[in-house]
């Protein structure tokens, strides 16, 4: 028997659904509310591909190992593909700091730590053209999803959606991957589904600006200052990107009000980077220019829905995904990642049972056990960040002693351990690429115990582990952008 799936969305969600769940025993439809793509190359799709649905295309991407060791297993010719069209493998040893490379001898786990970056379109351009020629997968731009189609009882039932127009469609299964604005978990609220949700603000805002390297010029070798750092009132991070463009994305704390109003500015955006050891020479205008605005992103939250609180489904033929089921802060660049993991996760659980709540049970089970330990850990570091931002704000603050041994474990300890032996950095980047939970390697009495060690040799001992100082403190880069670095001081006295 063949079941007839209606997917609503055609973002990554969608095409990483139609990926796990393509075969002969399903029909796909996805339905995508923004147009298609243009028929060119990547270039066109940057410039010209009109997606309203998705506020985040234009900003910096990457696929962590998980995903792109999904792509290898499952779909190699699309990985393929996507390295034919420019997309870039970064792997382990690129990442290497100058100490650790010394001494590197590669070992077949090396292999697994690879991070696919490209721009977003081009990622989404070449996925949807592979997704396109799978059989029995359609999939209809233009078209807008209104609402539900629901069969009363208990637990609600889907039976398909409607359209913009009024037209209905009847399906098997809805997925929805319409992303964070979907409008579908409050109709089922509103029919009686006991869907819980938890929902945090990130604390920030994301910016992020597109550069294309010099005719000829080549991107500048991986020195001692990073390409990403955190000066407590900046994130920043460079991204190597595919057919010679790169992005550099900031994130400024929400009580930043002077920086985030400011930064907007191309010129302005370019002077912070200029300040920034670790992202001159990517700047520098006889090695690249810059090639877009400024592209800015707010309203970020962390979002956690549980489809089957307590045990027991509460809507049966209907399984969100990606965004619309967990949404996390893109700082940490596991969204798509996520949203692959879902999606295998629901092609398991399809397979397993027949059942339509044993199907959702299943799902809700794999969801929290893939993902609910990294959507704790970046929540945690999320609140971690709001709390230095507010802190950093407050004139006099001085931490307790046990927030001032935290960091100093985690700064002369954790992070020297990591940039000093390669056997403890291969193991923290398994929770970093999503492989193991984020904290597991951390736990290990071995391991614990060989960090305890490097923060015990103290910081002289360990001082070729340490970076060059990532930039200016906030009070002097504001007054270099002309910027007053106490008017949000004061409105926050203000406030309190």
């Amino acid at each position: 028997m063949t079941e007839t799936v209606l997917v609503i969305g055609a973002g990554i969600g969608g095409l990483c659904t139609a990926l796990a769940l393509a075969g002969p025993d399903r029909t796909l439809i996805l339905l995508e509310r923004d147009p298609p793509p243009p028929e060119g190359d990547a270039d066109e799709a940057f410039a010209d591909w009109a997606r309203r649905g998705v506020g985040h295309l234009r900003h910096s991407h990457a696929f962590l190992a998980r995903l792109r060791l999904i792509l290898r297993d499952e779909h190699p010719q699309l990985l393929a593909e996507l390295l034919e069209a420019g997309a870039r493998d970064l792997g382990f040893e690129q990442m290497l700091s100058d100490e650790l490379k010394k001494g590197y001898r590669p070992e077949p786990v090396d292999r697994d730590f690879v991070v696919l970056t490209s721009r977003r379109t081009t990622l989404e351009l070449v996925m949807r053209r592979y997704v396109e020629r799978l059989a029995n997968v359609e999939i209809r731009s233009g078209v807008f999803v209104t609402g539900l189609r629901l069969q009363p009882g208990s637990p609600v039932r889907v039976t398909g959606v409607t359209l913009e127009g009024g037209e209905e469609l009847t399906a098997d299964l809805v997925v929805d991957a319409a992303g964070r604005t979907t409008a579908a978990i409050e109709q089922l609220v509103a029919a009686g589904a006991a869907v819980t949700e938890a929902s945090e603000t990130a604390g920030i805002l994301y910016f992020t600006r597109h550069y294309r390297l010099n005719p000829g010029m080549s991107e500048p070798p991986r020195g001692k200052s990073p390409g990403t750092g955190d000066l407590g009132f900046l994130k920043y991070g460079v991204f190597p990107a595919d057919n010679g463009w790169f992005s550099i994305t900031m994130c400024v704390p929400e009580i930043e009000l002077e920086m985030r109003r400011a930064i907007v500015d191309p010129a302005v955006f370019d002077a912070i980077c200029a300040q920034l050891p670790g992202l001159v020479p990517w700047i520098d205008p006889a090695r690249s220019r810059g090639v877009s605005r400024v592209f800015g992103m707010g309203d970020l939250h962390s979002r956690w829905r549980d489809m089957a609180p307590a045990g027991e489904a509460t809507v049966l033929g209907y399984f969100p995904l990606g965004d619309s089921l967990v949404r996390t802060n893109p700082l940490y660049g596991r969204g798509c990642s996520f949203a692959a993991v879902s999606a295998y996760a629901l092609r398991d659980s399809l397979t397993e049972s027949a059942d339509p709540a044993a199907r959702l049970l299943a799902y809700q089970g794999r969801i929290n056990s893939s993902l609910k330990p990294y959507y704790q850990d970046m929540l945690n570091q999320d609140r971690q960040a709001i709390r230095l931002a507010r802190n950093t704000l407050t004139p006099g603050y001085r931490p307790r002693l046990k927030a001032r041994l935290m960091k100093r474990f985690l700064e002369d300890g954790v992070a020297v351990a990591v940039r000093s032996d390669i056997g403890l950095l291969r193991q923290a980047l398994r929770g970093f690429h999503m492989l193991e939970d984020p904290s597991a390697w951390l736990k290990r009495p071995a391991n614990l115990l060989r960090v305890m060690g490097y923060w015990a040799r103290g910081k002289k001992a360990n001082a070729a582990a340490y970076p060059p100082k990532l930039g200016p403190d906030r009070t002097a880069m504001m007054r270099t952008l002309g910027l007053s670095p106490e008017l949000d001081i004061e409105r926050l006295k203000e406030a309190a």
